[in-house]
């Protein structure tokens, strides 16, 4: 068992991380000063079926818990999810002492941070991730939900008072959704650790049955890197921007296809390539980026958006980034694998940069 901690300008709290790590959360809940007096769960509608049993036993006995399903994946990031979420915080009478568990991918953890930042102005809660994408949302204190205009367009900063990841979830998931939470950790890497992307593309030939050692030690690794900026920039007033690598354009690639067509991780996969072609025109990156595109490939990514994904289309989801300020669009680059730095875009080189990644022809079969 891994014990990280997450250090920011107003809070602090642990990560516990490894298998049977939720045999923590009991425990750890019963510490909590003030007491809890109520316990909402807020899980996802897959992972409560596959793991009722599970999740249950390790709940708090001493106080009520309540159980809130939500839709799996994007579905659960919506108004009407958040706003019946609130609601039944209200019929379940939670107050300004009681806590929010969050069971679920990146997804139902948002909707139940966003849930605990603003019932009665903030309650606490606690994450229990099950996916691999999750160990990138469920640190850091973003939560969100979505707009049809743009991906987390309502949301809020709001750390959790803890972070019990247990590897024991990730045993059950999908390879697809394996495939979406690794391009997270890559992207970690190509931020932060260009030693540790050599070792990933050198070591790592699929995604199928992935080696429980290199999860973990990926996971832990990535988890670091997210903290370190976060105890750096908790408001993203300026590095945390750095996190975002990959995202203006796949976010747009994202709410383009409509929230679930394509995995989170399937669309920053094709952002951060769109980046790096961005970097070798602005930074001059010294990158070899067919070889990294090959490589993703092979684990089964795409490396270009569908064809009838119109540049224009995109470009108009791009212009609502939270990054874009007075309508100048503001992109993630690398002067060299993990040199992140913020850069302003213009128009006509999004276009090429669209057209590059298109010649890549590596749409999802």
């Amino acid at each position: 068992m891994e014990t990280l901690t997450v250090k920011t300008d107003h809070s602090s709290y642990p990560v516990f991380l490894g298998n049977g790590a939720i045999k923590k959360l009991s425990g750890y809940v019963s510490q909590l000063k003030p007491a809890v007096t109520s316990v909402l769960l807020i899980a996802d509608e897959v992972v409560y079926t596959l793991h009722q049993n599970y999740i249950t036993e390790q709940l708090p006995p001493h106080v009520k818990v309540s159980t809130f399903i939500t839709p799996p994946g994007e579905k659960a990031k919506s108004f009407e999810v958040y706003q019946n979420a609130i609601g039944f915080a209200l019929q379940e009478g939670l107050d300004r002492h009681s806590l929010i568990i969050a069971c679920g991918g990146g997804a139902t953890g948002d909707v139940a941070g966003f849930t605990a930042a603003t019932y009665m102005r903030g309650i606490r809660f606690i994450q229990l991730p099950t996916t691999i994408l999750a160990h990138d949302s469920a640190v850091g204190g973003k939560v969100a939900i979505n707009h049809p205009l743009g991906k987390n367009m309502a949301g809020s900063f709001h750390q959790p008072a803890a972070v019990i990841y247990d590897s024991h979830f990730l045993e059950s998931l999908p390879v697809r959704e394996v495939r979406s939470g690794f391009a997270e950790v890559i992207k970690h890497a190509m931020i932060a650790d260009p030693r540790w992307l050599q070792e990933l593309m050198t070591e790592l030939n699929t995604l199928d049955n992935l080696d429980h050692h290199l999860l973990i030690d990926s996971l832990k690794k990535g988890i670091e890197i997210k903290s370190s900026i976060v105890e750096k920039d908790e408001k993203e007033l300026g590095i945390r921007a750095f996190l975002n690598f990959g995202h203006t354009y796949g976010h747009a690639l994202e709410a383009w296809a409509g929230y679930g067509k394509w995995s989170h991780g399937e669309s920053i996969m094709v952002g951060m390539i769109y980046s790096l072609y961005l970097s070798r025109k602005y930074k001059n990156l010294a990158f070899d980026i067919p070889e990294f595109i090959q490589w993703i490939k092979k684990l089964g990514y795409a490396a270009a958006p569908p064809e009838e994904a119109e540049f224009d289309s995109l470009l108009q989801l791009m212009l609502k980034d939270k990054k874009t300020i007075d309508s100048e669009i503001r992109f993630v680059l690398l002067e060299d694998i993990g040199k992140p730095v913020l850069q302003k875009i213009e128009i006509r080189e999004l276009a090429e940069a669209d057209r590059l990644i298109r010649s890549t022809k590596g749409e999802i079969e």
